[in-house]
């Protein structure tokens, strides 16, 4: 497609029809080889771009087989940790506004389906430093979608959240229906309920594909074990330059972030919900972002500034303490009763970045049956349920939304 915007609505419908028949085929068999193993689909990595269209190819009426490494969310994986926060607010942006818009029912009716809360309806809270025309093109889309959205000034933040010094703050943005998504937790009961639907779960590592007359035959595990299918997805993450180094390469690069939770004071209720929403300082150079206490977890505040890069596999998992100390700088400017509180618990996780934040969704250009899913870059999570559609939907013929292809993504040093 040459323009920027997708019209999902051309294929959301169709996804969950036509698709069963276009991916569907009798017995999972293969046309060339006549080899069948029962799978229609093999997807390679459980996280969440990978369970969600696991998921929404088998409502499609698939025959999928999920696969990990390790497991669902697993703790060296993008989708792993506590909470990621799901919002549309997207600088005007309509893909990803109205992405994340639609996604959010999905994860509401994945919550609503279990006992245990996986969506908490904090709201969230945007600091900018300045006016500008993007906040008035931001508003007026959410308007246009429906999406609430309420414009705050200085002296109504400061009355509303007396707990954050608003110093330097213009404007606030607050999406009162949106809030923190319980990550590893929602990943793992959504494979869950994938295998209570019929779907197929295994534990594999997957070694580096061999694409051979311009298709993928199986793929085989490190310790030889061979899967074939008809059809193949790869979302593995930061893992994708590893398996794919010709293809994807430095287009993904994983690289090292902080995040903190620090315990407010004993009976101290401002630091959570429902006193305080997940929050977005733009004001920050660093982009600092974070969650009201969670869950009785602590007060979560990370980063988004680029970390050094990280191997997944290798890659040191320790915050240094000068992260420490510059976290609390920031907290005695924006948060100061927090800025000495207790640091209760500390962990490094990454983002697998491209070189300007768009996801890497495409299929091999060597093979017409595979299809490479990636690069999050920090704020694919939320997608989750849009992105299983969207891939559901190219693996039936739909035509791809241009700024996720290869083509338009370059290598980089992950510094962007």
């Amino acid at each position: 497609m040459s323009g920027q915007v997708l019209d999902r609505r051309a294929f959301l419908g169709a996804a969950t029809t036509a698709a069963a028949a276009a991916i569907a085929a009798p017995g999972g068999a293969d046309a060339a080889t006549g080899r069948s193993s029962g799978v229609d689909v093999v997807i390679v990595g459980a996280g969440v771009f990978g369970t969600w269209t696991a998921w929404k190819l088998r409502q499609a009426g698939a025959k999928v087989l999920l696969v990990d490494a390790w497991g669902p969310a697993h703790a060296r994986g993008t989708s792993g940790g506590e909470t990621r926060l799901i919002r549309t607010e997207y600088r005007g942006d309509p893909l990803y506004t109205r992405w994340a818009w639609e996604s959010l029912a999905d994860w509401k009716a994945l919550s609503a389906r279990h006992e245990m809360p996986l969506f908490h309806a904090t709201g969230a809270l945007y600091l900018y430093p300045h006016v500008d025309e993007l906040i008035g093109r931001s508003a007026a889309l959410h308007a246009q979608m429906g999406i609430p959205m309420e414009r705050i000034t200085p002296a109504e933040l400061a009355r509303r959240w007396p707990q954050i010094d608003t110093s330097g703050i213009a404007v606030g943005l607050l999406q009162p229906t949106m809030g923190p998504l319980m990550a590893r937790r929602s990943v793992q009961v959504l494979r869950d309920d994938f295998v209570a639907a019929g779907g197929t779960y295994r534990q594999m590592a997957v070694a580096p594909p061999v694409v051979k007359g311009g298709r993928l035959e199986a793929i085989t595990s490190i310790r030889g074990e061979t899967v074939a299918a008809d059809k193949f997805v790869f979302a593995c993450g930061p893992w994708l330059p590893k398996l794919f180094p010709e293809v994807v390469g430095a287009r993904i690069v994983p690289v090292h972030k902080d995040v903190f939770f620090f315990a407010p004071e004993a009976g101290d209720a401002r630091f959570a919900p429902p006193n305080l929403p997940a929050w977005v300082d733009v004001s920050s150079p660093d982009l600092h972002y974070g969650f009201p206490d969670i869950e009785a977890r602590g007060f979560k505040i990370a980063l988004d500034r680029n970390g050094a890069v990280i191997d997944p596999d290798q890659g040191d998992r320790t915050v240094s303490p000068e992260a420490i100390a510059q976290v609390r700088a920031y907290l005695r400017r924006r948060f100061p009763d927090l800025a000495d509180r207790q640091l209760v618990e500390q962990r490094v996780c990454q983002y697998e970045n491209t070189h300007d934040g768009n996801f890497l969704i495409d299929r091999h250009p060597e093979a017409d049956n595979l299809w490479i899913a990636g690069g999050g870059s920090g704020h694919g999570f939320k997608h989750g349920p849009a992105i299983g559609t969207y891939i559901t939907a190219l693996i039936d013929g739909a035509p791809p939304e241009s700024r996720f292809l290869l083509a338009s993504h370059r290598e980089h040093d992950g510094r962007a």
